[in-house]
């Protein structure tokens, strides 16, 4: 794949933010706008992408940022936040090599300030799992940027969870407060992000339009029911997930594709957090579909699926065992009947 040039990239992408309507939402948050068509991808994606990643401006202190679908089927979202102060990353995405997707050179131009002397910039994350942190070399070493790790030892001292996965943090941004809260389920060191500012709820992979992924049930439900109980009393504007894996109609996509030519909206909203509970308890530990939800545990499904082939083998050797036997005592067959 050719490589990328980072200015091409950035002009590129602040044209199309120049572009973007911003609509006011009403109510006593922020204005913003969630309106935007993003990229569907191809089935057969061409080669050399030269815009590898899509921006969209929901206000000026607040970009949605994501991976193209021909870049990785996985095509997450990354969310940046500005304050007075400070910004804040979630998430870095799923490709490395910043020749293919210059992720911190476009984060870096959307700051204020001139180059060597931006607003400093926190990157943090969702959850650890790769296509979430790929990215993360990226930021390293860079001047004004602090790097916190995703795995859980280095969320617990930064954010100073004493009782995880209890209570709760704060990020001041400089007139712009986050709340972090924990939220394992999917991932150990799961969090979900509240900004107060915009009413946004920023959830990652444990709420999202898509496969939701099991692998501590009982912690996921409990986690589910802090969340609800956290937001019911706050304004809640969207809750944005970390990927888009359903169509309009509420189907999930084929796995691993890299086309969505109807694809549902990201956003989702607070009556789908106030329903995430009771759906999990609705959970029968391999796949379960109740309402909007979708909740499988990966593990135990490819587990079932291998006990079941071993079985479908077992069985076929019985029988082919049996067959033999039979083709080679002929005689003894025939005096038997």
């Amino acid at each position: 794949m050719k490589s990328l040039l980072p200015s091409r990239t950035v002009a590129i992408a602040i044209a199309f933010l120049s572009l973007t309507p911003i609509l006011a939402w009403s109510g006593d948050l922020g204005s913003g706008s969630m309106e935007v068509h993003w990229d569907p991808g191809a089935e057969t994606c061409p080669a050399g992408e030269t815009n590898p990643i899509q921006a969209h401006r929901y206000n000026d202190q607040t970009i949605v940022l994501r991976e193209k679908l021909c870049m990785t089927w996985e095509a997450p979202f990354m969310y940046l936040l500005i304050g007075n102060k400070r910004a804040l990353l979630i998430d870095t995405g799923d490709i490395a090599d910043p020749k293919l997707m210059p992720l911190e050179t476009l984060v870096m131009s959307f700051l204020p300030g001139e180059s060597g002397a931006k607003m400093p910039l926190l990157v943090v994350h969702s959850h650890g799992h790769l296509d979430h942190r790929a990215g993360d070399p990226q930021f390293e070493g860079v001047n004004g940027v602090q790097l916190v790790r995703s795995d859980l030892e280095h969320v617990r001292k930064y954010f100073g969870f004493a009782d995880w996965p209890n209570g709760t943090a704060q990020i001041d941004l400089g007139d712009r407060i986050v709340d972090v809260l924990p939220a394992p389920g999917h991932h150990p060191a799961q969090l979900v992000y509240y900004d107060r500012s915009t009413g946004m709820v920023f959830s990652g992979d444990f709420l999202l339009p898509g496969r939701l992924l099991v692998d501590d049930l009982s912690a996921y439900q409990a986690s589910a029911q802090r969340v609800a109980e956290f937001l019911k009393d706050r304004p809640v504007s969207f809750v944005l997930g970390g990927h888009v894996e359903k169509n309009r109609s509420g189907e999930l996509l084929p796995w691993e594709s890299t086309y969505h030519p109807d694809e549902h909206a990201l956003q989702l909203t607070k009556d789908d957090v106030a329903a995430l509970p009771a759906a999990l308890r609705k959970f029968n530990g391999f796949y379960t579909e109740t309402g909007p939800f979708v909740i499988e545990n990966g593990l135990r499904l490819l587990i079932a699926a291998a006990a079941a082939a071993a079985l479908v083998l077992a069985v076929l050797g019985f029988l082919i065992y049996r067959f033999i036997r039979r083709r080679r005592n002929p005689a003894r067959n025939s005096n038997s009947g």
